[in-house]
């Protein structure tokens, strides 16, 4: 008997696929990240300037190079201090094939694969969404908890400044009771908004729980830190925000914590334990303010 409740459409062949060769990261703070293997060559390293950036001290400025020779393509160590391996052997000079495993060092694993477009396509959402808050598009609790690790690493081993920000909204609670969590929610997102364009790309923004968020900045002091933080407390105090019925305005409170702050053995915890008891302070203290300082003065 025909299956009478089956709809009769027309099939369409799917359209052939160009093939892609791509790395994927296996582990680390970027785990899942995809690396398209499209230009003649590409450099793994701890350079800032390479195209597969690896923030670690165990793998060299300039580890090895993944490159095209006629119609395949090969890995190279460059001289590289604690090697690079392929099959679990460390090779000078080796060819890749589609699911290989290239070791970078002792601490990075890489997947090789030529998948095609829609393939590398999934496997780009999938990182998204495993990094990604889906409601604000922030980064998630976890990516930045992997991410401040290697940031910390990297400051002490360049000598360069690092701050937190972390901020609250106010009265949020209020929002979503007397408004309701769409309400809530179209906040969340505005506020997110706003902030992506007030921070750099080498700054990392990410939804640390519920109305808080934090801001991860390279480079700066505690100055510059608390200038970033009064900008993101006067611009998120500037956006109206449209609901059902009326028109919302929030404010932010900011705690600021820099590196240089704590002791040299201190983990990412306790500069975001910093950055918290300031918060505590702004929201104590009146909320809609910024404190940087363990200093009871005016413009803590």
């Amino acid at each position: 008997m025909p299956d009478r409740d089956t709809e009769k459409t027309l099939s369409v062949a799917t359209p052939t696929l160009r093939d892609h060769a791509n790395l994927t990261l296996m582990n680390g703070p970027d785990a899942g990240c995809v690396y398209p293997v499209e230009e003649p060559e590409i450099i793994i390293g701890r350079d800032e300037d390479v195209a597969v950036h690896l923030e670690d001290a165990s793998v060299s400025r300039r580890h090895a190079r993944v490159f095209r020779n006629g119609t395949g393509i090969f890995v190279e160590d460059l001289g590289s201090t604690n090697g690079t391996f392929l099959a679990g052997q460390r090779i000078e000079r080796a060819e890749l094939v589609s699911g290989d495993r290239l070791q970078i060092g002792p601490s990075y694993t890489f997947r090789y694969a030529v998948t095609d477009e829609a393939e590398e396509r999934l496997q780009r959402q999938l990182y998204e969404s495993s990094t990604r808050d889906a409601l604000t598009e922030a980064f998630n609790r976890k990516y930045l908890r992997e991410r401040l690790g290697s940031e910390i690493a990297h400051a002490r081993r360049h000598k360069s400044a690092l701050a937190i920000l972390l901020f609250d909204i106010d009265e949020f609670k209020r929002t979503n009771d007397v408004h309701g969590h769409l309400a809530g929610d179209a906040v969340l997102r505005a506020i997110a908004d706003k902030v992506r364009t007030l921070i750099r790309l080498d700054d990392v923004f990410a939804r640390y729980g519920g109305e808080e968020f934090v801001i991860l900045i390279r480079a700066h002091g505690p100055q510059d830190a608390s200038r970033l933080a009064e900008r993101v407390r006067t611009e998120v105090a500037g956006i109206s925000i449209r609901v059902p019925g009326e028109m919302l305005s929030v404010t932010v409170s900011v705690g600021v914590a820099s590196l240089a702050e704590l002791p040299e053995d201190a983990a990412g915890q306790e500069l975001i334990a910093k950055a918290d008891e300031r918060l505590y302070r702004a929201k104590g203290g009146g909320r809609n303010r910024v404190i940087s300082s363990d200093s009871s003065g005016p413009g803590a």
